[in-house]
Parts: structure tokens; sequence; C-alpha cells
């Protein structure tokens, strides 16, 4: 007669699984910065798109995008 424990230890094999390291590559996220025409309140395009609709805690529906203060000089050919 068979012991099963001496069997289910038998039908057990021990495995050995490579583990391939899995590179993270960051995720960019562009946050684009909105500004109210109205009350000149500054809101990024995360935050406008939590809400079911695009409006300034002010009421008012007009937005204009914040420009980076850096400005670009180009050489003329």
């Amino acid at each position: 007669m068979i012991n099963m424990t001496e069997e289910s230890s038998n039908s057990v094999e021990d495995t050995t699984v490579e583990e391939t390291p899995v590179e993270e590559t960051p995720v960019e996220t562009f946050d684009v910065i909105y500004s109210c025409l109205r009350c000149a309140t500054n809101v990024s395009n995360t935050e406008l798109s939590r809400l079911p609709e695009i409006k300034c805690i002010c009421g008012f529906r007009v937005f204009t995008k914040v420009r980076p203060p850096i400005v670009k000089t180009i050489k003329a050919i």
C-alpha cells in the first residue's frame, strides 16, 4: 500500500522559473495649464477632465492656454 503523503511529495517537482526583469519606462505626462479669462484662475488639464463640464469655479467657460515664460530666439538665415 502506498502512503498518500509519499505519493503527493513525489508528484510535485521542483521547477525553477526564471524571472526576467521588467523595465518600467516612465510615462511622460504633459500637464497643460489653462487660465480663466474672467478671474485668471489657473487650472490644469487633469482637473478639467475630472469635471463633468468644462467650467471655471466662477462659472465662466472660456480658457486660454498659459504659455511658458521662456522666449525662444532663432537666428536668421
